[in-house]
């Protein structure tokens, strides 16, 4: 027999709600403009510009790290400017430029920081080079590439467990020497 309460109601008696039938954000359009290419979306609000590259336009070029914003492997540029993918929002990109590791390169020809990392040896395991790359290019575009002392600050964002700083220091060096400018 069910138990009864002090009003006569017993357990089988209790009408539970229905649950909700929207349980959190839905998704919405997100437009996104990634390496000059615009691409319409369904994302939720809650997703990460590293989860749009990755999962939802297959540019999984930027690495997803410690998805905190400590290593620097996910960054990329937004407008121009170093962020880190793993901690900014998806639709908070809409109506800005995204470039990634993978729109580096015109057409098939290597930028020039990318041919320095490759003939200095400054990757070993190769997971952080797509965000220390996107780093060093923009720390030139930036101005503080003056001396090791000063690359070293502005890079120190970008964690290498391999330790390869002193090759990506001379890679940098190399492109801030070229005539060029890189």
């Amino acid at each position: 027999m069910a138990a009864t309460d002090t009003e006569g109601t017993t357990a089988m008696d209790v009408k539970t709600a229905a649950p909700p039938m929207n349980l959190g954000p839905g998704s919405g359009a997100v437009s996104l403009r990634v390496n000059g290419k615009d691409h319409e979306l369904r994302l939720e609000p809650r997703v990460s510009l590293l989860d749009a590259l990755r999962e939802h336009l297959a540019l999984t070029g930027s690495k997803k790290g410690c998805d905190q914003g400590t290593c620097g492997a996910c960054t990329v540029w937004v407008d121009g400017r170093r962020v880190l993918a793993c901690l900014t929002l998806a639709v908070a990109c809409e109506n800005h430029d995204v470039t990634t590791i993978e729109g580096l390169a015109t057409n098939s020809e290597l930028h020039p920081m990318q041919r320095a990392f490759i003939s200095h040896d400054a990757f070993q395991c190769g997971f952080c080079t797509s965000g220390q790359i996107m780093s060093a290019v923009a720390l030139l575009g930036e101005g503080h590439a003056a001396n090791d002392a000063e690359i070293s600050e502005w890079m120190s964002g970008n964690i290498c467990r391999c330790a390869a700083y002193p090759n990506i220091r001379k890679a940098i060096r190399e492109v801030r020497d070229a005539p060029s400018g890189g």
